[in-house]
């Protein structure tokens, strides 16, 4: 699919959200494109700019800048330039700029977070992934092997030669903040566009703000388990990185017990008393370190590291739910704003006299869309709504797309709410978050109608819709009761939702 047309920044999720003000240039228009298996998860990029012609070029420009870093820096392409470098002999090898680049900052960051970062802490997540297949924590002694093996040497920098040398065959991964690296000159790329007068690049949660534009970015609540579950912090930023790291979406299951993927090389054991970091700063590689780093410090080690760097802010959530922030993060954040849109919506069902949704219940939407190997692809155009048993339109809970002009091909959602929806171009904000898995997503709904009130307990449909341009249509609709008798429904998967599953249940 190509950029979006039109006033609406952010993919439009439409999921308990509220909207930054339009930009206020009568010349430049927003245009916002979304991708999946971008990095290892998803994308989304806003451009500001004077023509849809001049946006797509700042995209393409800043695509290629992501396809050419991650053949670079990837551990996950075996054909990439890190990859290649790690199976040559151990001789110097003369290497790019960036690679180069980044295992240096590795060396520095190692330095500063006294080993907290390390490109060698594969070791240690490799021997809890293996764990977890056997589903039985590691021994003390094959932890010891591991922390052995971190604290030694694995290359040496020449600097006046460009050359890396490997010394070990330990395994390394440049994970901590390669993203942020490669935003931040993906950005860089985007605005070399002419026209061109902002740029949002959102990989996976970490984002970069650059130019003339101020973002509202909420940050994700570590302990929710939905897309459109209230933030627990919403900040503007311009000009600024933001980027968060967290042990909620990541990790092993061993025992019974959920294990953090970030793990602390210097002891060999996953963190856990950090659950969530996000950190802002004018820097991205910065903020990606840091946020990462975070989660294995202690908030006494983070506060001290975090005053070494200028014009950076973090807020820090703890295992026990303490939240803990920087003198300066009140600066950046705004008032809470309300998370149901009001739309003029008749639900009919809600004049009818009956006993109300119990709000200790929720229902929660699990969508996996269908994934398309080897490259990435736009996400389709999927609508999930609900309806009441007269067929009315009771909640609009999410809206994906990429182009308004393309909104009827998602026929059945645009003849119950399109001229509600523009009715309220409302501007939804980014979200920063710990890096999710691409194309799964969970949405919830909490049995209030787009006015915020509660329905009446009974039988309501709920509809998952999605539409590929050019593609294929599908569409997924069930009925449920929802009167307190918790029911869990899995739904046929499809050509674009690969599956989908309906959890009524109480709140836990």
């Amino acid at each position: 699919m190509r950029l979006l047309t039109g006033m609406l920044t952010g993919f439009l999720m439409i999921v308990l959200c509220s909207g930054i003000p339009k930009t206020s240039s009568k010349n430049i228009q927003t245009y916002v494109s979304n991708y999946e298996n971008v990095l290892g998860t998803s994308l989304q990029i806003k451009v500001f700019a004077a023509s849809e012609t001049d946006a797509a070029a700042a995209e393409n420009n800043a695509m290629n800048e992501i396809d050419r870093l991650d053949h670079i820096i990837s551990g996950y392409n075996q054909q990439s330039e890190f990859n290649r470098w790690m199976n040559a002999p151990q001789h110097p090898v003369f290497v790019s700029p960036e690679l180069f680049e980044v295992l240096d900052l590795f060396d520095k960051w190692r330095i500063r977070t006294n080993g907290a970062l390390d490109a060698s802490a594969e070791v240690v997540g490799k021997l809890w992934k293996a764990a977890a297949k056997r589903n039985q924590i590691p021994t003390q002694a094959e932890i010891d092997q591991a922390v052995s093996l971190v604290k030694q040497p694995h290359y040496k920098l020449d600097a006046a030669n460009h050359t890396v040398q490997r010394l070990d065959n330990v395994p390394l991964m440049l994970n901590s903040f390669a993203k942020s690296y490669i935003i931040n000159k993906a950005c860089n790329a985007a605005l070399s566009s002419v026209n061109v007068s902002g740029i949002v690049l959102n990989i996976g949660g970490d984002i970069v703000i650059r130019g003339n534009h101020t973002e509202q970015v909420q940050i994700s609540d570590p302990k929710a388990d939905a897309e459109n579950d209230a933030p627990i912090s919403t900040v503007n930023l311009s000009n600024r990185a933001i980027a968060t790291s967290g042990n909620y979406r990541r990790g092993e299951l061993i025992s019974g017990k959920w294990y953090s993927h970030i793990v602390d090389p210097r002891t060999g054991i996953p963190a856990e008393n950090v659950i969530s970091s996000t950190v802002i700063s004018p820097n991205a590689t910065d903020a990606g370190a840091l946020a990462t780093a975070f989660c294995v410090l202690t908030p006494e080690e983070s506060a001290r590291l975090a005053a070494t760097f200028q014009g950076t802010e973090y807020l820090i959530i703890t295992r026990n739910g303490k939240r803990i922030e920087s003198n300066g993060w009140k600066n950046a954040e705004i008032a809470e704003v309300n998370n149901v849109k009001t739309e003029g919506v008749n639900n009919n069902n809600l004049s009818q006299k009956g006993a109300a949704w119990d709000p200790n219940y929720e229902l929660l939407i699990n969508l996996e869309l269908a994934e398309i190997q080897g490259f990435r692809v736009h996400r389709p155009y999927v609508a999930v709504w609900v309806v009441d048993k007269n067929k009315k339109p009771v909640r609009n809970i999410a809206l994906w797309y990429n182009k308004t002009r393309y909104l009827d091909d998602i026929h059945v959602w645009y003849d119950a709410y399109f001229q509600t929806f523009m009715d309220d171009h409302a501007n939804i904000s980014s979200t920063s978050s710990a890096t999710r898995s691409p194309g799964k997503y969970t949405l919830k709904w909490d049995g209030k109608d787009d006015k915020g009130k509660l329905v009446n307990k009974g039988t309501y449909t709920i509809y998952i819709e999605a539409a590929r341009e050019h593609g294929t249509h599908q569409l997924m609709e069930k009925q449920m009761d929802f009167s307190g008798i918790p029911k869990q429904i899995t739904l046929e998967g499809n050509a674009e939702i690969a599956s989908a599953s309906l959890d009524y249940r109480k709140k836990p």
